[in-house]
Formats: C-alpha cells, structure tokens, sequence
C-alpha cells in the first residue's frame, strides 16, 4: 500500500465508510476504489482515470485535492498529453499578443510628437497671417493702428518716503493674500482627506470551509501569505489562473498584486498556521481555524475611482 493509499484510507474510516458507501457516493466500481488504496494503478482503464479516481475519492473523502496532488506527486502518473495541445495553444497565443502590444507602445510617443508638430505649424501659421504686416505706419515709425505707450508721468512733489511707505504696504497686503490662499488650499486637501474613507473588508458569506468576503475604498488590492509554520496555499484570480502555489515553510510569505483583478481565490491547507493580509490589513477568518484547517477563500475587488 502506498502513503497515498494510507492517507484515502485514514480519511475514508475516519468518515465511517465503506467502499460499498464510497462506491454509491461516487459511481466508481469498487474494486478501481481499492486498487486507488493499494496503489495498483496498473488494473486503471488509463492515467486519466487514476487522477480522475483519485480527485473523487479525495473530495468524497474531504480531502483537498490539489493539495493531495501536490503532496504526492511522485505516486501521481504524469498529466496525460490530452493537456499538452491546449497548453501550446495558450503559449503560442501570448506570443501572438505580446510583439502587437510592444510595437503599439513603440509607436503611440511618435505620434504624439507628429501631433504636436503639426498642431505648432498650424498656430505660427495663423499668426503669421492675422498680424504681419496689418496696418501702416507713420512717418516716425509707429503703426497707425496701434496706440503709442506712453509712460506714466511720475507726481513731481510726492516724497521719496511715502513712496516707500506705499511700496510696502502694498507687498504686506500682498503677503496676507498669498497667506490666506495657502491656508485656503490647506484645508481643502484636508477636506478632501477626510473625505476619502477608509480600506474596509467584509465578510459576505461564511459555510463549511468556504468564506467570502469583500475589498472596499481601495485602489490597490495586494495578498501577501505568512507561514507561521508550514502550509501549502494557491493563489489564483476569478478566472482560475494560478499566480503561485506551495508549501510556505516557518517565517516564509507569498505576495501576489491582484490590483488588476475583480477577485483573489486563495486555497489555505493549514489555516491555523497561514496569516492573510490585504494591502498591509491583517484578516480575519470568518470560520475559525480550529473548526476547518483546510480553507478556501473568495476576495471581491472592486477598484475605487479618482476623481
């Protein structure tokens, strides 16, 4: 029998069934449900029907199954090739999409260059044409159609004192004015400082092993894990992709930048020895450690907007 085996079995007896029982749960023949625990994957149909197996018999037993996948991966077969087209598929269409996005980025800075050029062209232009040569002059020069400047005829008998006196009083008012701008647009930044409410997260809903909650007054959405001693996690977003997953030793974390996402997935094996926080904000569980060890939990994320 092997460790593999051991462990479905344990978690079978420890549910108090039988193969009879775990035949009827999941529509398995019982003796493919006992070669599972024997290990003797070789009376299996194919690979695909030993991880197939294996998944069912695990979640009948309510066990994790990619944490037993990870675990075991060395008594798991391989994934069989019916991945491997839809594998390459997904690469060679990044490799599609990547050059269009960087010759777009290489090209937007040249056309707004051109824009600007023209756009300068066009204003000298208009100038050119609207003031050049408009209106005739005199015979000392000046333009009929423009006004002499004359210079301001300075009172003969004011004393230089109260010049100065003027001069000062003038920059003081001015001063005071530039002061009560300041003071002005001080407190409307702290208006809108205390404006802006802060990061909260809710919890939505909480049952069995599955809690979900939600991201609030926030432009940032970061997960970061903490082991406190050894746990295996997965971090993925709404649409499955996996942004990371392992077994984070004592004192070792994991962030993931989900800014980008509508939601995080986190699958925590060892719940009372794993710390959540969300952007710096440690988290809650909403169902207790000691009730689920093994914990999968929904983040919804939705971006608060700038004005």
């Amino acid at each position: 029998m092997t460790e593999l085996g051991s462990r479905l079995k344990e978690a079978r007896q420890a549910k108090g069934l039988s193969l009879d029982d775990l035949q009827e749960i999941t529509k398995i023949q019982k003796r493919y449900l006992k070669g599972i625990e024997e290990g003797n994957y070789d009376m299996m149909p194919g690979k695909f029907y030993v991880r197939a197996f294996i998944k069912q018999y695990a979640e009948a037993v309510g066990l994790e199954t990619e944490q037993i996948f990870e675990e075991y991966k060395r008594e798991v077969p391989d994934v069989y090739n019916e991945d491997l087209p839809e594998q390459i598929s997904r690469v060679q269409s990044r490799k599609t999409v990547a050059p269009s996005t960087s010759k777009m980025l290489d090209i937007f800075p040249k056309i707004l260059v051109a824009v600007f050029i023209i756009a300068a062209i066009a204003l000298v232009y208009y100038l050119v044409t609207n003031f050049a040569g408009s209106g005739s002059k005199d015979k000392l020069g000046n333009s009929k159609d423009t006004p002499i400047e004359t210079q301001p005829v300075k009172e003969k008998n004011k004393p230089v004192a109260q010049d100065k006196e003027d001069k000062t009083k003038d920059n003081t008012t001015q001063d005071k004015n530039d002061n009560n701008q300041n003071d002005a647009n001080k407190k409307d930044e702290e208006d809108k400082k205390a404006e802006t409410p802060a990061q909260e997260v809710k919890v939505i809903s909480a049952s069995g092993r599955n809690s979900t909650y939600q991201l609030v007054n926030s432009e940032k959405f970061e997960v970061k894990l903490v082991s406190t001693g050894r746990t295996w996690v997965n971090m993925k977003n709404g649409q499955g992709h996996s942004f990371f997953q392992g077994t984070l030793e004592e004192g070792k974390s994991q962030a993931v930048d989900f800014s980008n996402e509508t939601e995080a997935y986190l699958v925590i094996g060892n719940a009372t020895q794993t710390e959540i926080y969300i952007n710096d904000q440690k988290l809650e569980f909403a169902v207790p450690p000691s009730e689920s060890t093994s914990q999968n939990i929904t983040i919804q994320f939705e971006k608060t907007k700038t004005e």
